[in-house]
């Protein structure tokens, strides 16, 4: 099967295919058969697809440059086959047969035939098909030329038959690790991406990384990465092609129906359409191809779960280069790991702005409490500094003092409320946040202490205090741990019977310190710690009810701790007393 007439196909470098080792024991095999069967010409093809071609030759300079990495149709040879003559593994189909033309797809020795019945004539074809263990045809050992010029008697047939084995033998380890080749650098192209997605936070530096890999995994010339526009989110990846509008909505349309069918889409020069793409969606995807110059395209749909999100293509220049089963396979899983790149990066970004939001209504909310409160401050000092004119008078008695009495309470409450809402609004403010530096918050708890000890002394209540000796540094703002600790002691006095105790506590843990302060109080029910540190919240306890309070005091401490790197804790039970636990972060 052999011109020295210019090729009409270009041949594929057969160093790309299976290892060294594999295609030395095949170069082996075809030589051993040309020197001790008593042929000139020995050629081993391997199947790929629906093409074949040639990865040894043995022969002359010629028959290798025009044989080596020569391609052909499979389904040129199989009819060949068909009227060929059994001779045990081998087919023979004499000249006068022969339907392929030999010229055209392969090369015609220099030979002249003897004047005999049985001369070996130029163009006839002596081939065995070697088969894998499913018995699907994996490659051909083809002969030429034999020293006799006779065509083979019974006895070269016989060491015929057995030199096929052989072959059978490397072309089935040669194929087989070459699939194990193929799938291991079908893995690593995968872990690769999989490594760059899960590393990038942009999506369009999660697909400038994977290009790489997936050119080189793929063997590829040429890569295209495009997400599709969802949700107010813009489309990203390859820069846009000059393909015309209707084109590419026919692209995205395929691929959309691609990722329904979990397949891909492959067109190229060699080969035939598919029906089961559709031919909208296959002229659009050979117009894609030529656009690019390429000899053969897939094109793999990117997606995760059930929804569409874009695609890639990818190209060949070579056209006889055919994709194979497993790498398929392989682009799909990766497309998936792709499409799952692509939601992560797509919840991040809405995420983020989502935060954004937030830290906008955050700041809004901060903004209209201070003006608020501003603007009540204002007017409700002047109704104080009337009530305590009118307080100062000793003309005012009976009914008139008590409503006056009452309009103090009164006023004074709203601007317990006044200065809670200024104090939320403060410690609200995402922009307004205190720095944390190192302190010792030892001073502080004793200066809490101090403020509430005439109001715990009135109440006949029992302070109590443990703190380990000299400091016990902690992250934190000075005033704001004043004002957490000040808070929860004055409720602690508040809400404790007569008589009790109150217990404070400071202890340093590995990389925090603890700051508790404890009572044998009216207890808070389960229900109400649920919605304890919720804004305006006051139990239902009717015992809690009574007492004064605008429901804000436990909301500013526990914006005050959070914002400083640490949490608040409670521990209560009701009619039991409740435990108020600070935990902020110690410094290195």
């Amino acid at each position: 099967m052999t011109d020295g007439s210019p090729l009409p196909r270009p041949q594929i470098d057969v160093t790309s295919w299976s290892d060294a080792g594999s295609r030395d024991a095949l170069d082996l095999v075809a030589s051993s058969v040309a020197e001790m069967v008593g042929f000139e010409i020995a050629i081993i093809s391997v199947v790929r697809g629906e093409q074949m071609f040639a990865v040894s030759v043995e022969g002359s300079n010629d028959a290798t440059t025009a044989m080596l990495g020569l391609t052909t149709p499979v389904a040129m040879v199989l009819p060949e086959l068909d009227r060929a003559d059994d001779w045990g593994r081998f087919r023979f189909v004499p000249h006068e047969r022969l339907a392929l033309d030999v010229r055209t797809h392969g090369w015609v020795p220099d030979l002249t035939p003897i004047d005999a019945p049985d001369a070996w004539h130029p163009l006839d074809l002596l081939i065995a098909p070697l088969y894998d263990q499913a018995d699907a045809m994996i490659g051909l050992l083809s002969i030429d030329v034999p020293m006799s010029q006779r065509r083979p008697g019974p006895t070269q047939r016989d060491l015929l038959q057995r030199y096929a084995v052989q072959a059978e033998r490397a072309l089935r380890m040669a194929v087989d690790r070459d699939e194990l080749a193929e799938r291991i650098r079908l893995a690593e192209a995968a872990r690769r991406v999989v490594r760059f997605a899960t590393s990038q936070d942009d999506l369009e530096s999660v697909l400038d990384d994977c290009r790489h890999p997936l050119l080189e995994g793929f063997r590829a010339d040429f890569l295209a990465i495009r997400t599709y526009p969802t949700e107010g989110l813009p489309e990203a990846g390859s820069p846009p092609s000059d393909l015309p509008p209707d084109v590419k909505e026919t692209i995205r349309a395929s691929s959309r129906s691609a990722w329904t069918a979990q397949r891909v889409i492959i067109v190229g020069e060699q080969l035939t359409p598919d029906p089961e793409i559709g031919d909208a969606a296959y002229e659009a995807s050979e117009a894609a191809r030529v656009a690019v110059g390429l000899g053969t395209t897939m094109l793999v749909p990117l997606g995760a779960g059930h929804e569409s999100l874009g695609h890639v293509i990818l190209g060949r220049k070579d056209p006889n280069q055919h994709w194979s089963p497993d790498e398929q396979a392989g682009a799909l899983d990766i497309a998936r790991d792709i499409g799952q790149a692509v939601v992560n990066s797509r919840n991040l970004i809405r995420g983020q702005e989502l935060v954004t939001e937030l830290r906008r209504l955050a700041t809004y909310k901060s903004q209209v409490l201070s003006t608020v409160s501003h603007e009540l401050k204002n007017p409700l000092s002047a109704v104080m500094g009337y009530v305590e004119m009118l307080d100062a008078d000793p003309s005012i008695i009976g009914d008139a003092r008590r409503s006056i009495d009452a309009l103090d309470r009164a006023a004074r409450r709203m601007g317990r409320v006044v200065d809670d809402l200024l104090l939320l609004s403060e410690v609200e403010d995402p922009e307004g946040a205190k720095p944390t530096e190192p302190m010792d918050a030892v001073p502080v708890l004793l200066d809490a202490l101090e403020l509430t000890r005439v109001a715990a002394a009135r109440r006949d209540l029992t302070l109590e205090v443990s703190a380990p000796e000299g400091e016990v540094m902690v992250c934190c703002d000075v005033t704001d741990l004043d004002r957490v600790l000040t808070n929860l002691v004055s409720n602690a006095v508040k809400y404790s019977p007569k008589g009790s105790t109150i217990s404070l506590s400071l202890v340093q843990h590995l990389g925090e310190v603890e700051l508790a302060v404890a009572d044998q109080g009216i207890g808070i029910s389960a229900a109400d710690q649920e919605r304890l540190f919720t804004e305006f919240f006051r139990s239902t306890n009717p015992q809690a009810v009574a007492q004064p309070g605008t429901g804000l005091g436990l909301t500013i401490c526990r914006r005050i701790v959070e914002r400083h790197g640490g949490r608040i804790e409670v521990e209560s039970e009701l009619g039991k007393g409740s435990t108020f636990r600070v935990f902020l972060p110690s410094p290195p």
